[in-house]
């Protein structure tokens, strides 16, 4: 396998900080993201190269595996394993046996790391090994997530049919399992890991499955009292207004939030926070019949 300079690939240094990581892996992947640059081979290539380093150097413990055994760093618990067991092998042998053993007896120690080992007995057999685990990003609007749907995704150049569940958050990450890597010597592929970056251009502000929204309303309705209409996530309602209502005065509508993750026909409140709009450019006669009023109160 040939050693693959993650840092290189990420334009970063070797003392680069867990936020520059971030922030240059998320650069990069805009830029070279499959739905960016469709049809180009070297884009797709190059947008898997970052996935990868990505994968590595954002992981604590992967990067400093990495950062110990180069290209062979997913193999790094195997080869410790592997060492630990061949010189406990030896150890009881010579305790046993009395016999005596040369450096070149440690071969298998290296050989560890490609899959290779030493029974008890003497003889060879292959090591299992689990694929590269893949790290991926899939940017969506708020309306996307409101109802569970299927998507295929690109990773790594391979289409994947993926469900996505309503009502996932931003940030949040799900595994599809078995679909990364290739494993080794028969053993599992690799699982993947996909990151939820969520925009909203929506009126709606969102945390969790309550979703908040500020409506207008004017002086006289709030006054006087009214009915209004206004739009909910998933249509239009119509809001009876008691007279009196203050500036900054909050209503919650029960079951007209966003969905809960996972758990079907369950959704947030919706919590209205009204604002009362004051009237400008007031005529003459408005502004007599205004300061009656005030005499009035």
């Amino acid at each position: 396998m040939k050693f693959i300079d993650y840092y290189k690939i990420l334009g970063i240094n070797k003392s680069a900080t867990e936020k520059e990581i971030k922030k240059a892996y998320r650069k990069l992947a805009r830029k070279y993201h499959p739905d960016v640059n469709p049809n180009d081979k070297e884009a797709e290539k190059k947008f898997k190269e970052i996935n990868e380093a990505n994968e590595v150097l954002s992981n604590p413990e992967n990067r400093k595996k990495y950062d110990q055994y180069g290209k062979d760093w997913k193999h790094a618990e195997e080869f410790e394993k592997a060492k630990q067991q061949q010189q406990e092998q030896q150890q009881y042998q010579r305790q046993y046996s009395g016999s005596h053993f040369s450096e070149s007896d440690f071969s298998d120690y290296f050989e560890s790391m490609f899959g290779k080992q030493t029974s008890s007995r003497g003889s060879r057999q292959q090591m299992k090994f689990k694929g590269q685990d893949y790290n991926a990003e899939l940017v969506l609007q708020l309306r996307d997530v409101y109802k569970s749907h299927k998507q295929i995704v690109t990773v790594n150049g391979k289409n994947i049919r993926l469900t996505i569940p309503a009502g996932i958050e931003n940030g949040q990450v799900i595994k599809i399992k078995g679909k990364g890597g290739a494993g080794r010597n028969g053993g599992p592929n690799g699982d993947l890991y996909i990151r939820f970056v969520i925009n909203n251009n929506t009126d709606f502000k969102r945390e969790g499955s309550t979703l908040y929204k500020t409506v207008e309303i004017d002086l006289y309705t709030a006054v006087l009292g009214g009915t209004i209409t206004t739009a909910t996530f998933d249509g239009k309602v119509k809001l009876k207004i008691a007279a009196g209502t203050q500036n900054g005065a909050k209503v919650k509508l029960k079951g007209k939030g966003f969905p809960v993750y996972k758990k079907k026909d369950q959704f947030g409140d919706l919590i209205i926070t009204y604002t009362v709009r004051i009237p400008t450019h007031l005529s003459a006669k408005e502004k007599e019949l205004f300061k009656e009023l005030q005499k009035l109160r």
